[in-house]
């Protein structure tokens, strides 16, 4: 029997294992860096468009809960397009995802307080400053090579957004002790404002060197403390009080944004409950114009007589053609400021108050906080409601009225047709321009003296039965 050996010769065929490629069960390196910047970019793009579009205009509470559930699933995005598509699968990312959604959908269902935000506040900052330490730790093992770098930058944002958030709580916490609250607070029914007078009024229904007590209403996005340089003049020859309506400065928040005649309302009854006496001239700056016509047309005999200081007209949606649209796109960005002040950013745009200490730094303090900042989001959310009321002012008869024009503002359309419509409410009215900006007539020194002299004018206009001296 013949046994077949195996050829040895070097042309000889062996057969060897096929070591072709198969199929295979891991997936393939894939457009891993595509993909990082897509997530993030499909979160910048959402957290615009809920913010800008969807919320454009809300609470402090929905805007930053919508940014935030933006985010969280821009993050659950990258989890889960990394995991199917590469081999490199960001399961990490699913924490972020879960922790931001979750912060975000409990802003969204609770609108929570001002309180309850401050509360938030302390609390969210070394949560987010260790998530944020924790992805750094998590991403370094999970991307093997450069595409880290597209992860970094973001996580240091979160990083630095944490300080700052913690770096404004503090600084929230040394305002309040650093700027008590002068005058005194009453109770409105739900809510505290603040009152602050100074000076001696003539008594109730009696002719003397003082005149009626003036009222100062502010202007939009400011607080009593914008009176420094108006209230000690005007203190020299008649009690004047200046007062912060709800949210402003001192006062409390109200349940909800206050139209004109439920601001009209809380005024009546704080000047009630301090025992002030009117009849009273009421001085409005800018906006604050328009809640003064409204107090003047809900109480006419509580007023004296007015003083408009660049007001605002109650027909400045119709009768300024650039005022609409801008307002429609002021309304929107200005509802995000509440949310980013929270981290701190407010504080770094520069100081352009001209008033003297202290109150100069107390209205900074003030205009940067996300409570002052919450505050013009609410009253801008109820300018049509209160310029609309403030129209059912049809006439003041023969009291006296100064209407005090910046000439800055003149260069806007329809603004000084606006102007001389408000001085013809009354048949005892001065219309006087004055070389200032809008602000400067209350923080400049010569923009401020010429207020001064319109207010002490309708005083003693009103004490003696005289005309109105026009300038």
């Amino acid at each position: 029997m013949k046994t077949k050996i195996p050829s040895t010769h070097p042309t000889a065929s062996v057969t060897t294992p096929d070591r072709s490629p198969g199929p295979t069960t891991t997936p393939s390196h894939g457009p891993l860096g595509r993909i990082i910047v897509t997530s993030l970019t499909a979160g910048a793009v959402a957290a615009g468009a809920l913010t800008l579009g969807l919320f454009g205009g809300a609470t402090e509470s929905a805007i930053t809960g919508s940014a935030l559930v933006a985010f969280g699933a821009s993050w659950a995005m990258l989890a889960v397009l990394s995991t199917r598509l590469t081999s490199q699968p960001q399961r990490w990312a699913f924490v972020p995802a879960a922790v931001m959604t979750a912060m975000g959908l409990v802003l969204l269902v609770s609108a929570p307080s001002e309180a309850g935000l401050a509360v938030m506040g302390w609390l969210w900052p070394p949560v987010i400053l260790v998530l944020a330490g924790w992805m750094f730790v998590h991403l370094r093992r999970a991307v093997a090579d450069r595409r880290r770098w597209l992860l970094y930058p973001v996580v240091a944002v979160l990083g630095l957004a944490a300080l700052g958030a913690a770096a404004e709580d503090v600084a929230q916490v040394r305002d309040q002790h650093a700027y008590p609250m002068p005058g005194a607070s009453y109770d409105v029914g739900g809510h505290r404002l603040h009152l602050d007078c100074h000076g001696q009024a003539a008594p109730s229904g009696q002719a003397g060197p003082a005149g009626p007590t003036v009222i100062l209403e502010n202007g939009l996005g400011e607080m009593s403390a914008s009176w420094a340089r108006i209230i000690p003049a005007v203190a020299r020859t008649t009690r004047v009080c200046a007062y912060d309506r709800a949210g402003q400065g001192w006062s409390e928040e109200a349940a909800h944004p206050l139209d004109g005649r439920e601001t009209a309302r809380d005024l009546r009854t704080l000047l009630a409950r301090a025992h002030e006496h009117g009849p009273f001239i009421l001085v409005g700056h800018s906006t604050g114009g328009t809640y003064a016509l409204t107090y003047a047309a809900q109480y006419p005999a509580q007023v004296a007589g007015l003083v408009l200081l660049d007001s605002s007209s109650p027909d400045q949606f119709t009768v300024i053609p650039s005022f609409a649209g801008s307002y429609t796109m002021t309304r929107r960005a200005v509802a995000l400021l509440p949310s980013l002040s929270r981290l701190g950013l407010a504080r770094l745009s520069p100081a352009a108050s001209a008033l003297p200490p202290p109150a100069a730094a107390q209205v900074r303090a003030f205009s940067t906080s996300a409570r002052g900042l919450r505050n013009v989001r609410d009253e801008q959310s109820r300018l049509r409601d209160v310029f609309a009321q403030a129209r059912a002012l049809v006439t003041l008869g023969g009291k006296p009225l100064a209407v005090v024009t910046a000439n800055e503002s003149l260069s806007t359309a329809g603004w000084a047709a606006a102007q001389d419509r408000l001085a013809a409410l009354s048949i005892n009215s001065s219309h006087r321009i004055a070389d200032a900006t809008h602000g400067g007539l209350l923080d400049d020194p010569h923009g401020a003296a010429v207020s001064v002299r319109a207010i002490t004018d309708v005083v003693r206009s009103a004490s003696t039965q005289a005309s109105l001296t026009r300038p």
